[in-house]
């Protein structure tokens, strides 16, 4: 694996190497002194374009944990302000020796260019771009669902809300689907992307005949944000219709457990009490999140060499 940039991209025994090395990591990360010095003297950036709270933190506390250098960097307060390029940015990244870049974009397909241009020869981590993908919240929610749930193969994933303007969903559809489990979408007709009946999922507009089967479910945020029209009435309207509150949640099975990716709109796609539930395991994914990108790291940086590479 030379690179990450989509879930759609990654085997099955791929992605099951990524989350089996989490699981490792996190017994490693157990001890008093949680430091490794796997990568010790490579230097990670994390290149931000766009706003993050959990992702970049958990990158950050991914590579130093794993004893590599980090540089933070985002577009505000940086020469992008002033109209440099994406090429010009990463060419000034790679004159400073990095080896590994994590990238958050605005724009779909600004990881593939930055990978496949030529322009840099360190590894590229796609953190989310525009609406395309996000393949390490996927690993990472495959990683909590797995923990609860044990092998995903022939288990019912539930994802819900704003599927058009998630990256999230994308990525989580592929390696689920990948990983053998049932996925099915279930939102607004208007939230529903161009071609999503060629995804490997069902797709639904009823959320509780969704729910009596599904072995988990996952919220997605309504990204008000990416919206340039009325895609629904009200909040309210969308709350009463797709959101998981405490009826929707007795509806579930005994076992089945609650996601989301974060930040969360309580009260909207998610009631403050269903988000603070005994099954809900958003803040554990958050947890989970720096294991997965440790593994992540560790498997594109730590003991490989340019000639296995080649």
């Amino acid at each position: 694996m030379q690179h990450l940039l989509s879930t759609a991209d990654l085997t099955r025994d791929e992605a099951t190497l990524v989350l089996d090395t989490a699981e490792e990591m996190a017994r490693l990360t157990d001890r008093a002194i949680k430091k490794l010095p796997t990568l010790r003297g490579r230097t990670v950036v994390n290149l931000f374009f766009e706003d993050s709270t959990r992702t970049r933190t958990s990158f950050e506390l991914a590579a130093k944990r794993l004893s590599a250098d980090v540089i933070n960097f985002s577009a505000k307060g940086s020469s992008l302000s002033k109209g440099e390029s994406l090429k010009d940015t990463a060419l000034t990244l790679e004159a400073m020796g990095s080896d590994a870049i994590v990238v958050r974009h605005s724009a779909s397909g600004a990881a593939h260019r930055l990978a496949t241009a030529g322009w840099v020869s360190s590894r590229i981590v796609n953190a989310g771009d525009g609406t395309h993908e996000h393949p390490t919240q996927a690993l990472l929610d495959a990683f909590t669902m797995r923990r609860h749930l044990g092998d995903l193969d022939g288990r019912r994933i539930v994802i819900v809300g704003d599927v058009l303007h998630s990256r999230v969903a994308r990525s989580n559809v592929h390696l689920l689907h990948r990983l053998g489990a049932h996925v099915t979408v279930v939102g607004p007709p208007t939230l529903m992307p161009v071609g999503v009946d060629e995804w490997p999922c069902s797709v639904g507009y009823d959320l509780d005949a969704a729910l009596p089967d599904a072995d988990a479910v996952t919220m997605l945020r309504v990204q008000a944000e990416r919206m340039t029209a009325s895609y629904f009435p009200s909040a309210r309207e969308y709350a009463r219709r797709y959101g998981l509150d405490a009826v929707r949640l007795a509806s579930l099975p005994d076992h089945a457990v609650v996601l989301h990716p974060g930040p969360m709109n309580r009260g909207m796609e998610i009631t403050a009490d269903v988000a603070d539930c005994d099954r809900s395991v958003i803040v554990e994914q958050v947890g989970n999140g720096v294991l997965v990108r440790m593994a992540v790291l560790y498997l594109l940086l730590g003991g490989s060499t340019e000639e296995e590479d080649r």
